[in-house]
């Protein structure tokens, strides 16, 4: 039998070794608890965000039923990896199982690709709403609003299906991954044949269209920015500015240290650098998506003041509950 595949059924039963942070047990721990604050802030910050657009319903409107998306969405993206690092610090452990790592990289795609595309409708909801506001209703009824969501989640399924379908028809000469999780650019390095140029080819594809987004969003924002500059209210246009600044920041974040991430020559550069692109493209936007998108927003604060009392709470499901009926 062939050496290569040999090693190719080797590590499908046996499963891949990750990075380790440190070799050191007490930082280990460290880290433990870093990605466990990181992870809590992230997961309650979206939950809440979640509850609020679907319990209040003053907040039923396009803009607010799409940042649900988002933090559905940022909820999954911070889940694929931080708890499976978590655990292997506390459990001085490398190992992951093959299936487990088809499965981080379908839903890394999944949920990232998903949440590229609800963050471009956002943009595209904020331009219909400040520039044409008097063709809003029509160009973002209800039906527009879920098929533009079900798009992008469809979108976001047949891209993990893509590149996980093009990442594991690649034989292996190792299961040594130079990262904490299982990361394409990383994984590619340990074929042994050339059908790792199929996948290359996919991600150069991937980023034009992740560069098309950012076009679109930029220059949906350079057009609010028009508008805004036109009305005479300072405290307006310093709302746009503080609000759209840093939408395209996160953006920004997202889009160039992913390309950066899985677009440079993996050669020259160091498990630190790895490390750290990864978290500023998987783990930063989710940690602060609630924050810059919702935290922020008056609507949302007193939406989450209501849920906050107990009493309100159990009057509005008990409402909701009375309406399905």
């Amino acid at each position: 039998m062939h050496i290569g595949s040999k090693i190719a059924n080797l590590t499908s039963t046996s499963g891949f070794l990750l990075l380790e942070f440190s070799d050191i047990r007490e930082t280990q721990i460290l880290y433990f608890f870093v990605f466990l604050t990181i992870y809590l802030t992230a997961v309650t910050g979206n939950l809440l965000i979640i509850l609020a657009v679907a319990l209040d319903h003053h907040l039923q409107t396009p803009m607010y039923f799409f940042l649900m998306n988002l933090a559905i969405l940022d909820l999954g993206a911070v889940s694929v990896m931080v708890p499976k690092a978590m655990a292997n610090s506390l459990m001085n452990s490398r190992s992951i199982s093959y299936s487990g790592c088809v499965a981080q990289v379908f839903f890394l795609f999944f949920f990232v690709g998903s949440d590229l595309s609800i963050l471009t409708i956002m943009a595209h909801d904020r331009y219909v709403a400040i520039c044409n506001p008097l063709q809003y209703e029509i160009v973002m009824h209800r039906g527009a609003c879920i098929q533009m969501a079900a798009s992008a989640w469809i979108a976001g399924i047949l891209y993990g299906a893509l590149h996980t379908g093009g990442t594991f028809t690649i034989t292996f000469c190792s299961n040594m991954i130079d990262q904490f999780f299982c990361e394409i650019p990383q994984m590619l390095k340990l074929s042994c044949s050339n059908l790792y140029l199929v996948e290359v080819g996919l991600l150069l594809w991937g980023s034009c269209l992740a560069l098309g987004c950012f076009i679109y969003i930029t220059v949906s924002y350079v057009r609010i920015f028009e508008a805004v500059l036109k009305i005479p209210s300072v405290h307006g246009q310093k709302k746009a500015i503080s609000t759209c600044l840093p939408h395209l920041t996160v953006v920004s974040l997202l889009i160039f240290t992913g390309m950066f991430a899985y677009l440079r020559p993996q050669s020259y550069t160091s498990s630190d650098l790895n490390i750290i692109s990864a978290i500023i493209y998987a783990v930063v936007p989710p940690l602060l998506n609630p924050f810059i998108y919702s935290m922020r927003n008056k609507e949302i604060k007193t939406a989450l003041l209501k849920i906050s009392d107990c009493g309100h709470l159990s009057k509005i499901i008990a409402s909701k509950a009375f309406r399905q009926k």
